[in-house]
């Protein structure tokens, strides 16, 4: 895990053209996408299309990856970030909770910048596995420069599954994806760029990492 800290980031909808700005409390997050290893130890499952225990875990939903932070929560006896409940995509976010969840993308775009403005935090080559030089594959997590907070795979190699809705108006439930893959143009693989999906969806090219909120975030969120 990485820490993260505290800054803020502008966020936009294409739809709507609406623009706003989400402040951030500092917070921890995974220094790379979920690998397989760690993923089947946790939950005993093996869900990735390509197999190798240091690639990103991938056909993961969203729901498996909530699912998994709470499975790892209680494996390290840290309080649960979730709670499921009938319906099949219900799922509640204790904010107080200090164990792992899924970064919100905000919290996403802020960690992957680093404090750049630009649409990536370096030559995409150096940084990133996409379409141009992944052979259409996913690539063993921490290949490639990490951005200068320590973060690994921002760019490329799997989209990550965030916390938020993506447009509850007009998609109902989906949730956010961030990052860009593999088999992504260039233009999918930047900071600000996001992508869709039904939480109960699993696709090749989509991964997550795991995040964690600091004592001085939780005590913010609880004031």
């Amino acid at each position: 895990m990485v820490d993260v800290p505290p800054g803020r980031v502008e966020l936009s909808d294409r739809r709507t053209l609406r623009k706003w700005t989400v402040p951030l409390e500092p917070f921890r997050l995974g220094a790379h996408p979920v690998t397989q290893l760690l993923y089947t130890h946790i939950t005993g499952h093996q869900p990735s299309t390509a197999q190798g225990d240091q690639l990103p875990v991938e056909g993961v939903s969203w729901r498996d990856a909530v699912q998994f932070c709470n499975a790892l929560s209680s494996y390290h006896g840290l309080s649960l970030a979730y709670a499921f409940h009938a319906d099949a995509e219900g799922v509640t976010w204790d904010m107080s909770a200090d164990g792992y969840r899924l970064p919100t993308e905000a919290e996403w775009e802020h960690a992957c910048r680093a404090s750049t403005s630009g649409p990536r935090y370096g030559p995409l080559d150096e940084i990133a596995w996409y379409r141009e030089n992944s052979s259409d594959q996913s690539h063993r997590v921490g290949g490639k420069r990490p951005n200068s907070w320590g973060l690994y795979d921002m760019l490329g190699n799997v989209w990550e599954w965030c916390w938020d809705l993506y447009d509850p108006e007009v998609y109902g439930s989906y949730r956010v994806l961030r990052g860009g893959g593999w088999f992504d143009e260039h233009w999918s693989c930047r900071a600000s760029v996001r992508r869709r999906s039904h939480p109960t969806f699993r696709v090749e090219d989509v991964g997550f990492r795991v995040a964690r909120s600091t004592v001085s975030e939780r005590l913010c969120r609880e004031s």
